[in-house]
């Protein structure tokens, strides 16, 4: 399962969450159960959208009950005093073609609460009469305009082409939800109400709006974890050595500024802070409950955060569909319980989440390293591995926003987080560790959208057949075929790297300097086999070492020495001083035939590194924004300090290759967001012959795959 997904058509950006439908024994085989879907409303909370059914009239009755005089009066253009049995049956007496109707509903069976139903009759051929009903106390949330755009693929689905309504003028809210929805609509109004009609077919304009809308609602979906008020940790133990009791403890050491409520029934407190024996005891409201406890308690603890109204879960624990069909279905029924309580899930069976913001400051995970505020956010699909990313970042001291371990993806996946960070201000490159898609057509769609406002890095693992075998154990995660992978990314705009060093190399450039305008590197060294080494990797990656004007080789010879080689690479042999450093760096700068300058130090026994690193950053500050500048210090003590200062930073790297590798990186995504964004060829396909050819090739052939 991989978070929101188009709404039961490939081509449609509807905000649905994926689902299994499960038929009773007595249901009408008839029953459309295409149209069941999981959708997210504009406050972030998520609503079961089903068509409805005839045993539906009492749960239909109430809803009418419960709403106002003035909903009644709006929805029926006339004072309702008494709910007649005709008007339930509207409802519930339904076809699935010429009438249908969706309800919305939140709760479980035999609990399960109707607060919105939409419903289309059809009036004549291909047009429909389209009307909403929404309890008051969920109007404003969105409810209207998802089951509009769910009738709608219902109704072409059944050859309906227009859909027409009966507004009264006072009814904004009504206008407003046919107006947003993108349909090219035409109205008129004569004697206070309005005559709405519009075509429901599939036009840009709707699919953008609805792709917004989407965009919106995953956004504030999943903004409860990295900006939660109140958190509950339940399994806090007083053991140090467990997850628990780590979890717990590196919310308080880290400094959340919110309010954290340890959850043990068996401890008055954990760490000096009061703890209760349930979710339900704590007497504030809560956000956000990471819940670390043995598999086989997780559902008993999500129906208590169902009651308390908790906006979002973190499930550490592991024992879900990564150990076999028991652990399948265990995940399966959690995700039931917080997808019909409009609860969103991280996890099962991951590390936890975290905002190293000074305004959050919340470490939510099992990891005690809380690495540097910055502008980079990171998702692992690994929790282990997660740790090591944490780590990493802070010794390449690469700054985070935001870090989520998304573990088994049940509910949310990278496709919700990486909508979050399209709008988070605090995040300008976002990177990806990967071991499956879960829908790899929505990941293209919305990665190619924001790609060309924010890199994008990922890792894909399971490149290889025993690779996709472990992730498969790993995760439970379903294995992609790695040439689709990389057909994706590239088309996507995504930047695929294959190792979680480059992962990081390219974050170090991306996040501290503008991508290049071209290929064309200065290489500016002070020992010529550094300068050899950097030429060869550069060429090897695709990128050009480019000849240097003339008036910048005279500028050089101003300074340098007789011996020093004036070409590309510029070897300004051992006894480089800081100064010369500085003056040549400028001058590369300045060259209009060099995109990119990499400027290579190699400690001799006279100059000092932190004065060369001065030196770069100087250089860099007066031409900041305007040209690529990274370093290569070859020293076993690193990248000095003095690279970063105030608002400028130098990427610094230990050999030439793995510069010359997050240039390249660089280089082709700043092409790729030149490119034309170009449109999606449809092609009238013969489905039922293409799938008995396929059918006959497999049954044919020798081999074990092969392509068509």
């Amino acid at each position: 399962m991989e978070g929101l997904v188009p709404a039961q058509r490939a081509g449609m950006a509807k905000s649905a969450l994926p689902l299994s439908v499960t038929m009773t024994a007595t249901e009408n085989p008839a029953y459309p159960s295409q149209y069941v879907a999981d959708v997210l409303l504009k406050d972030g909370s998520t609503v079961h959208l089903r068509p409805t059914r005839s045993v539906d009239s009492s749960a239909l009755r109430a809803l009418l009950e419960r709403m106002s005089p003035r909903s009644l009066y709006l929805r029926y253009h006339r004072a309702i005093r008494q709910i007649s049995d005709e008007e339930v049956r509207r409802f519930t007496d339904v076809d699935y073609k010429d009438t249908f109707a969706l309800a919305a509903t939140l709760g479980e069976p035999p609990g399960e609460r109707i607060i919105a139903v939409g419903l289309y009759s059809r009036v004549d051929g291909d047009r429909a009469e389209v009307a909403f009903t929404v309890e008051d106390s969920h109007q404003g949330r969105g409810i209207a305009t998802q089951l509009l755009d769910h009738l709608a693929i219902a109704a072409r689905d059944n050859g309906i082409q227009t859909f027409e309504a009966e507004v009264l003028g006072e009814n904004r809210s009504m206008m407003d939800v046919f107006r947003d929805s993108g349909f090219p609509l035409e109205s008129r109004i004569k004697y206070g109400t309005y005559h709405v009609a519009f075509p429901i077919e599939e036009t840009a304009e709707a699919t953008e709006r609805a792709a917004d809308r989407e965009a919106w609602a995953a956004a504030a979906s999943v903004r409860v974890f990295f900006e939660p008020k109140s958190v509950a940790v339940v399994g806090a133990s007083r053991q140090r050595g467990t997850i628990g009791a780590e979890l717990f403890r590196n919310v308080l050491r880290h400094g959340f500024t919110g309010t954290v409520y340890p959850v043990n029934p068996k401890a008055r407190s954990v760490g000096g802070v009061k703890a209760y024996p349930s979710v339900l005891d704590i007497p504030d409201d809560v956000d956000l409950a990471i819940i670390a406890v043995p598999a086989e308690h997780v559902l008993e603890v999500a129906d208590e955060c169902a009651k308390k109204k908790v906006r979002g879960m973190v499930v550490i624990s592991a024992g879900f569909r990564e150990t076999g069909p028991d652990g399948a279905a265990r995940e399966e029924a959690l995700l039931t319980r917080a997808r019909s309580n409009g609860i969103r899930l991280v996890g099962p069976n991951c590390m936890g989440v975290l905002n190293a913001s000074p305004e959050v400051s919340l470490n939510g995970t099992f990891s005690p390293v809380f690495p540097p505020a910055g502008n980079v956010a990171l998702e692992s699909q690994s929790g282990a591995l997660g740790l090591a990313l944490l780590d990493y970042a802070r010794e390449l001291n690469i700054g985070l926003s935001t870090f989520v371990s998304v573990g088994n993806k049940a509910d949310v996946s990278g496709n919700d987080l990486v909508q979050y960070w399209e709008q988070d201000p605090k995040t300008d490159v976002i990177l990806l560790y990967l071991e499956s898609f879960g829908n790899p057509r929505k990941f293209a769609r919305l990665a190619r959208r924001i790609s060309a406002k924010k890199p994008i890095v990922a890792v894909k693992s399971g490149r290889t057949s025993a690779g996709s075998r472990a992730a498969a154990s790993h995760t439970g995660a379903l294995a992609t075929l790695d040439v689709a992978s990389d057909a994706l990314f590239r088309q996507a705009g995504v930047i695929r790297v294959d190792t979680l060093e480059q992962l990081f190399d390219v974050a170090n450039l991306l996040a501290h300097q503008p991508v290049p305008q071209g290929r064309r590197v200065g290489i500016l060294t002070n020992a010529g086999g550094p300068g050899i080494l950097a030429a060869d990797a550069c060429e090897g990656q695709g990128l050009e070492v480019a000849r240097l004007n003339e008036e910048t080789t005279a500028r050089l010879r101003e300074f340098l020495p007789p011996e020093a080689g004036l070409s590309n690479p510029v070897d300004m042999i051992a006894t480089a001083t800081a100064e010369q450093y500085g003056r040549a760096l400028r001058v590369l700068l300045e060259d209009d035939s060099i995109d990119s300058v990499l400027a290579i130090f190699i400690p001799p026994l006279v100059t000092q590194a932190e004065d060369v690193a001065a030196a770069i950053r100087d250089a860099a500050a007066e031409h900041k924004g305007k040209k690529t500048l990274v370093a290569c210090f070859m020293s076993a003590k690193g990248a000095p300090p003095e690279l970063a200062a105030g608002d400028v930073t130098i990427p610094s790297y230990a050999f030439p290759e793995g510069a010359a590798m997050a240039l390249a990186k660089a280089s082709e995504h700043a092409e790729w967001t030149k490119k034309p964004r170009g449109a999606v060829i449809k092609f009238e396909v013969d489905y039922p012959s293409a799938r008995r050819f396929v059918e006959k090739t497999i049954r044919t052939s020798k081999e074990e795959g092969l392509w068509l």
